[in-house]
Formats: C-alpha cells, structure tokens, sequence
C-alpha cells in the first residue's frame, strides 16, 4: 500500500542541537529544510542556564525568559538574529544561555502558519470584552500570553480537556497547580478562529501594557494538544498522537513540572534527557520515572511518577509537533511500531 505524508512538518517545526564555539554571531543552521523561524526557544543543555525565547514579531534580540516571570529585554548578547535558514547567537550570551565555548544547546523552532501556530502582540486596555484578532484560522487549542511591559507569569489556556476556558489556566514559568478564576480576569470568552479575548487585568490586559500572545492549532500529522490520565504504572500509558514527535511538553495539571522532550538531544529510546521549562535546570536523565519512548505514532510513558504517570484525576496536558509522519492513502495514520 502506498504511503504518502500529509505535510511535511519540518516546514512548521524544528529541533536543532549545537555545542557553543563562544564567537560572535555565531551561525546555526536549523535541522530539516533550514527554515527562518519565527518563535526561537534555546536552552544551554549542560548548565543551569536560563531559557531564551524570542520571536519575529517582536524582535530577534527581545528576549523573553519561560522559566521566569520578567518583562522583555533587548539583549543583543542572546539570539542575535533571525537567518534565511536559521539563526545566529551572541558570543557567550546572558550567563551563558546561548553560545558558551564546548556547552551544548538545543533550540525549538516555529514558523507562523493557518492551522499550526500564530503569533500576536496587543497594547492592553483593561476591558474584559476586549477581541484580539489572530491569523490562526481555527480556534486556538492553546494559548500562552505574556505581559511584556511588567512582571508577570506565563499565562496558559486552553480549549481542550481538563480544562474550562476563561476560567482555568496554568503558568509556563511555575509547577502550580490549575488555577480557578471565575471572574475572566486571565482569559475572557471562549476564542474563536479569528480572535481572542483576553482578561481584564495587568496580567494579560492591563491599560499602558504591551502583550504578546503565542497561539497553538491541532493539525492532522502536524501537532496536537491534549490531554490524558495516567495510570500509575510503570507500564505506562500510551498516547496516540498520528505521528512521531519532534516534541513533546506535558504537566500535570494538579500541580507538577512542565517536562520538555524531542527527537534530537538523544535520538534513541528511553529518552531520559528531559529538560524543564519551569527552571535554569541543566539536561537531568537521573529520574527514570520521568522517562518515555517516542514512537512513529505518538508516546509510551515509561514511569509511574506524579510529574507524568499518576492517577491523579486532574490529568495531564500535553502539546506536540511532528518529526515525520507517515499515513496511507485513505488519509489513516500508521500504527505505533
């Protein structure tokens, strides 16, 4: 039977591993077609080092921490810019985030497109009915929005389950547990596939406050976001995904680390080199319970601890994008193997 891919995800994603040579505009060209991205995620491997973000709407050398709740900085010591087919890095960087002499990297990289990812900058202005138009062109299965002006956490939404939306989020940069706000003041009403509504605070709406909101779409061999319960067992549970990923972020919503994997850093199975976007931590594989498998079609959990594999009710969210997936003819995607 003839296989055929339904796109090719490289074009929307990318890992992209280094080792730091600490030069000047050091050029990294990103894994798979070299595209130019327009959300850049680096975080040093082998040292406790901040993680760096920065993007295409805001700027190459704005940077942005997700373990830390800071306002955005011009940091030209950072990413330095954006390139044809990847990026270039500062000599050393901020602390060594970037482009220490012999440490290694991995960087994430999006590009902006309908059905996958999107993203917005908006000026706050404190009103709860506020609509932020989007170019996603589907309703957003996940939304991250950060005050750019002022400190402020890492504000997470989302339409899937277990999750109510504008009244349930999580924060990027903490373990907490899902918060209940039953005033929209951290996400307003539900968003559509032109637009979204923000709350009505400092937080993601505030008067004389500059936001930037990065928005998620599931696309059939693309990505997804969702969710799932574990089942305690070091056996653990198996989530379908229609395709292998390049990368996969989970939490446990009643209050656990965001765990951070990908196809590059180790390349085999049981991956054991999960990083944590919550804290500078170094590459950890020292928690077997915390290990998975990547699959042609999704993940096999491969522990029992509460960060991934508990039976707490509360569930796990999770978001991913593909590496390669392959399907057949009808559209159907291949089995796990």
């Amino acid at each position: 039977m003839a296989y055929t891919t339904i796109d090719d995800p490289t074009l929307y994603f990318s890992t992209t591993t280094y080792t730091g040579d600490g030069n000047q505009n050091r050029a990294v060209t990103i894994d798979g077609t070299g595209m130019q991205p327009d959300w850049l995620w680096v975080k040093n491997r082998s040292a406790a080092e901040g993680h760096v973000v920065g993007d295409s709407v805001r700027g190459a050398t704005i940077r942005l921490i997700p373990n830390d709740n800071g306002a955005e900085a011009t940091r030209a010591t950072n990413i330095a810019s954006f390139t044809s087919d990847g990026f270039t890095v500062a000599n050393g960087g901020v602390d060594g985030a970037v482009n220490t002499d012999a440490a290694t990297y991995v960087s994430w990289a999006w590009k902006k497109v309908a059905g996958v990812f999107d993203i917005v900058t908006y000026a706050g202005n404190n009103t709860g009915s506020r609509q932020v138009s989007h170019n996603l062109g589907v309703v957003p299965s996940l939304i991250i929005i950060k005050n750019r002006t002022n400190a402020s956490s890492w504000w997470v939404g989302s339409t899937e389950i277990p999750f109510t939306w504008n009244t349930d989020y999580l924060q990027l940069n903490e373990t907490a547990a899902k918060g209940t706000d039953g005033g929209g003041h951290i996400f307003g009403a539900v968003p559509t596939s032109s637009y979204f509504v923000p709350g009505d605070n400092n937080d993601t709406n505030g008067n004389s406050n500059n936001y930037v909101a990065y928005l998620f779409g599931n696309k059939q061999g693309v990505s997804k976001v969702g969710s799932y319960l574990g089942n305690g067992n070091a056996d653990g549970t198996y989530i379908h995904l229609g395709f292998k990923p390049a990368f996969f972020m989970l939490k446990g919503v009643f209050g656990e680390p965001w765990l951070m994997y990908d196809n590059k850093r180790l390349g085999y199975n049981v991956r054991n080199d999960q990083l944590i976007a919550n804290t500078t931590g170094a590459e950890d594989g020292s928690t077997a319970s915390w290990y998975i498998d990547i699959l042609s079609n999704g993940v096999k959990l491969r522990g029992n601890d509460t960060a991934i594999n508990g039976t707490n009710s509360a569930g796990y969210i999770y978001m991913a994008f593909a590496e390669n997936p392959f399907v057949t003819s009808g559209g159907v995607p291949a089995t796990a193997r």
